[in-house]
């Protein structure tokens, strides 16, 4: 019987790579984590609202409205359990006029059938009473959505993978992988601790370098290796007092949930993302879109100051669309797809994939029958 270093080599530390890396340390295997920045969740897991969704949103019966409630569910309890900082505020999804109530509607019909708990209609002077800056129409209250300290989330993980007698590197990027002749494979990283190792199972789940990944792993077929996107979406914070206690969310865009409010856990406002897509990795800010945000914002939040807001930060998305064109559901490619055994291949985990990332690690799992 072949021995090899490790039992299970995952490709990516950001939230969703260190929940697969849990979950297979919790069926007792050895997991090594890759992370080629110097810190865990540099990636797209720092770069986004840390909102916890609800599940409104998503096609019935795909993985994003499964994982988004299962994993949801389970999110909320492994941060009681880890004493990690939430805040389950609650969303409102508002209508600003007649014309938006059917959009805002058929978000609700979704939703039920997806098993969103607790989901109320609210008309528009039941919302004002909620947030009384509010301009609405009409609402949908979602009591299950929240925010949270994602990076203390990912802390956690890591810390359950090294208990478990696994190990995350950072700063040691994937070169390559290559299948070996009795099952298992040979993984080089490179970086100062870089390295030839092999294992029995491997996960790639490096967010916006998933097609890179793919590549580099020999005998993967080029043509199941879908084509990705860089959606890139800026956030502008609030000078001044936070207007709302509970998330606002608009109706939304093609391709996205459209530019949002928060109150952060620090108790800021901040607003965003929009979409625009990209062809490198940039995540400069530029502040003349503080007016069109302004605009957008002004729609439900008419009080908002003239000049009150500031460029923050930059996520890009790793996107499976571009721009007009459907937006797909998660990828999970197993050896039914790609033809290798114990190969997991994530690819286009944007949202809700923070809030799925524990149920993610589970089907991860359960695809390579540990």
């Amino acid at each position: 019987m072949t021995e090899f270093d490790f039992d299970a080599v995952v490709v990516g530390a950001g939230a969703v790579g260190l929940a697969c890396g849990r979950a297979l340390s919790k069926r007792g295997l050895t997991v090594l984590v890759l992370e080629k920045e110097p810190h865990i969740g540099q990636g797209v897991s720092s770069r986004n609202s840390e909102v916890i969704h609800g599940g409104l949103y998503y096609p019935t019966g795909s993985l994003k409205a499964k994982f988004c409630v299962e994993g949801r569910r389970a999110l909320y309890a492994y941060l009681d359990s880890h004493k990690i900082d939430y805040r389950k505020c609650g969303k409102l999804v508002v209508a600003t006029n007649e014309d938006e109530v059917p959009l805002i509607e058929r978000i609700f019909q979704q939703a039920t059938t997806n098993g969103v708990e607790g989901l109320e209609h609210l008309s528009g002077q039941q919302a004002r009473a909620m947030e009384p800056e509010l301009n609405a129409h009409a609402a949908i209250l979602s009591p299950e959505s929240g925010l949270f300290a994602s990076h203390d989330y990912m802390l956690a993980l890591e810390g359950e993978i090294e208990d478990g007698g696994g190990s995350v590197v950072v700063s040691t990027p994937f070169e390559r992988a290559e299948p070996l002749p009795g099952g298992g494979f040979s993984v080089t990283a490179g970086g100062e601790g870089g390295a030839t190792l092999t294992c029995r199972l491997l996960v790639t789940a490096p967010g916006l370098s998933s097609q890179d990944v793919a590549g580099r792993i020999e005998g993967f077929p080029a043509d199941h290796i879908p084509k990705g996107h860089f959606g890139k979406g800026v956030y502008f914070r609030l000078t001044g007092k936070a207007p709302f206690e509970r998330l606002i969310y608009p109706p939304p865009i093609a391709g996205a949930l459209g530019t949002h409010y928060r109150k952060d856990l620090g108790g800021q406002a901040v607003f965003g993302p929009d979409l625009e897509y990209v062809e490198v990795e940039d995540y400069s800010v530029d502040p003349a879109k503080a007016e069109g945000f302004a605009t957008y914002i002004r729609r439900f939040w008419p009080g908002l100051p003239d000049g009150a807001l500031t460029p923050d930060y930059a996520g890009i998305r790793p996107k499976l669309h571009g721009a007009g064109e459907t937006q797909p559901d998660f990828q999970l490619r197993g050896a039914d797809d790609h033809g290798i055994e114990g190969l997991v291949a994530l690819f286009g985990i944007e949202s809700p994939g923070l809030t799925s990332s524990l149920a993610i690690g589970e089907a991860v799992v359960e695809m390579l029958s540990v």
